[in-house]
């Protein structure tokens, strides 16, 4: 592999403390190494990155990349794919793909690059998908990727909690997240999404509410979860997507969710949809309600979260909240896609337009941006927009231009309706993120809370994932293009051209676990359902070239 030198760039690497530092970073066999001591090393290529912004690579740890939805989603959005980036068709080693809101894969993986993104994980694959959503990484370029395995309505996991049987949970987490080579638990809607499929009478109103059959609350579903996640020492914890997202009022269950994981490691998806004052269904009284939540986060060090920011545009929603979907399509009335995985999960998938003139959605775009601009630490978030539930990760640099630019975001305020100020505090906040920030909440964050520890960081040892930026006085427009991206050691943009497209690694756990609860589990799936659990298994040729997370004895 080439040995390449990146001279004189301007560091921001936030793991190890320097913020705007000149430096050279070496670069070997995949890694970052120590400038050789002897004078006749050379290495193969010089990269002149006098006046560059260096940061580690990007990890974008939640959007929807692989899986049924994002399939519904591209069945179901043929009217939003129909750009091709025939720029990169025509390169040698680059394949044809579609845009949109969900793009194919090829073009996933060259946007991503073109981000200088390097790793990202999708956030909510059904166990028995797991294969198919294997294939589907494997077949996307240019990044590092994973994906978090949907436990949330599991029935083996309510049976589970049912019977009192922690350590039977436990081993099950365990075999489940080796067997599927998935990298975390994800709750979504816990045990709402069950009740829905069920009766047909919309998810569950609170965290004490009882599932039928299994008589057990979503109070007990997070608990549970979260527990053997912090047994089992994972290095990411606990993935929770709360009960009643986008309802008015939903923050009293988002604190009541985050006050039942007290004593467990657990991270807080797309917070933003969970922030929401009001009462009952009624969008006249909808408000924000970031600042008790952000003020428990804050207080709070088991919690970690990323936004899901809002942007204005057209885009997909795309969730294993079934009844979310649900509601949405009878909300907007447009079509909508219900996909449903017998005893594990659900998902609805439809058209959705934020409108900045719609005060619910400037509502929703102002909430996300408070949650980034009101926490203390930004060590406890990661910037994401749901992609593309909130808007396609290709609108990132916007986000950062609004967390940057202070004028900007009140500019972009001033257009939103008058009533806005009203129901949130965004107007008054006059805090403006800095490049480090920034470095940490797209890089560092979300690095060090999956627990990737040769990434987000660009010190001796670490992934050679690289990007570099030509500084402007517009975010937006610096990180829209970055002028070098190296991946793996590998140049994969050129002085802003692509020039290459690697494969990229699976990234996954395989935790210990009691292997004597698996009898019962064989047992139990074979007569409920007839489903043998030889379906779950992944084979290694399916994969791109896995690196195994170990789990951390310290977690929890």
């Amino acid at each position: 592999m080439t040995m390449l030198k990146i001279s004189g760039a301007t560091l921001h690497d936030p793991v190890n403390g320097i913020d705007g530092r000149v430096v050279d970073l070496w670069v070997d066999n995949g890694r970052v190494i120590q400038p050789p001591s002897e004078p006749a090393v050379r290495p193969d290529r010089v990269i002149d990155a006098r006046g560059l912004v260096a940061m580690p690579g990007g990890v974008d740890m939640h959007c929807h990349i692989a899986g049924p939805k994002v399939n519904a989603a591209r069945r179901l959005r043929c009217d939003d794919k129909r750009a091709t980036d025939q720029r990169l068709a025509r390169r040698e080693g680059f394949r044809s793909g579609t845009l949109g809101s969900v793009p194919s894969t090829f073009t996933t993986g060259y946007k991503y690059a073109g981000l200088g993104y390097t790793t990202a994980f999708d956030a909510a694959v059904p166990p028995i998908a797991a294969r198919h959503a294997h294939l589907e990484l494997a077949d996307t370029p240019c990044i590092d990727k994973g994906f978090y395995v949907l436990l949330g309505n599991n029935h083996y996991v309510m049976d589970c909690l049912k019977q009192g049987d922690p350590a039977r949970l436990r081993s099950y987490l365990a075999w489940l997240l080796g067997t599927t080579k998935g990298y975390a638990p994800k709750l979504v809607n816990p045990g709402g999404v069950e009740v829905w499929k069920q009766t047909g009478q919309g998810a569950l109103q609170g965290l004490e509410d009882k599932l039928p059959h299994y008589g057990v609350t979503p109070r007990q579903i997070i608990r549970g979860v979260a527990q053997a996640a912090g047994e089992l020492g994972l290095p990411h914890p606990v993935h929770l997507h709360c009960n009643q997202l986008g309802m008015p009022g939903n923050w009293r269950t988002t604190l009541a969710s985050m006050q039942a994981l007290e004593g467990c490691r657990a991270h807080l998806t797309h917070i933003q949809f969970h922030s929401y004052g009001g009462g009952g269904e009624d969008e006249g009284t909808l408000c924000s309600r970031v600042e008790p939540l952000v003020d428990y986060v804050n207080s709070h060090g088991n919690l970690t979260v990323d936004v899901g920011q809002v942007l204005f545009g057209a885009t997909t929603s795309m969730t294993g909240d079934g009844p979310l979907g649900h509601y949405l399509y009878k909300t907007t009335g447009d079509r909508w896609y219900c996909h449903d995985t017998e005893v594990e999960a659900g998902c609805g998938v439809l058209p959705m337009e934020y409108k900045h003139k719609n005060l619910f959605n400037a509502l929703q775009w102002a909430v996300g941006l408070e949650w980034h601009l009101l926490i203390d630490d930004p060590w406890r978030l990661a910037l994401s927009t749901d992609s593309p539930n909130g808007g396609s990760f290709l609108a990132y640099p916007e986000l950062i231009r609004l967390l940057m630019d202070r004028d900007h975001r009140n500019a972009v305020l001033a257009g939103c309706p008058p009533e806005l100020r009203d129901r949130c505090g965004l107007a008054g906040i006059d805090r403006e993120y800095t490049l480090q920030e920034i470095a940490i909440i797209t890089r560092a964050s979300p690095a060090r809370i999956l627990g990737l520890t040769n990434k987000g960081r660009l010190d001796v040892g670490a992934d050679a994932d690289i990007t570099l930026y030509t500084p402007s006085d517009n975010a937006a427009e610096m990180f829209a293009l970055p002028r070098y991206v190296i991946k793996g050691g590998e140049v994969i943009i050129d002085d802003y051209e692509p020039c290459a497209a690697p494969d990229g690694k699976t990234l996954c756990v395989a935790p210990e676990f009691d292997a004597a609860p698996l009898a019962d589990l064989e047992r139990w799936f074979a007569s409920e359902y007839s489903v043998q659990l030889s379906h779950y298994g992944i084979r290694d040729d399916e994969l791109a070239a896995v690196e195994v997370t170990p789990s951390n004895d310290a977690a929890g």
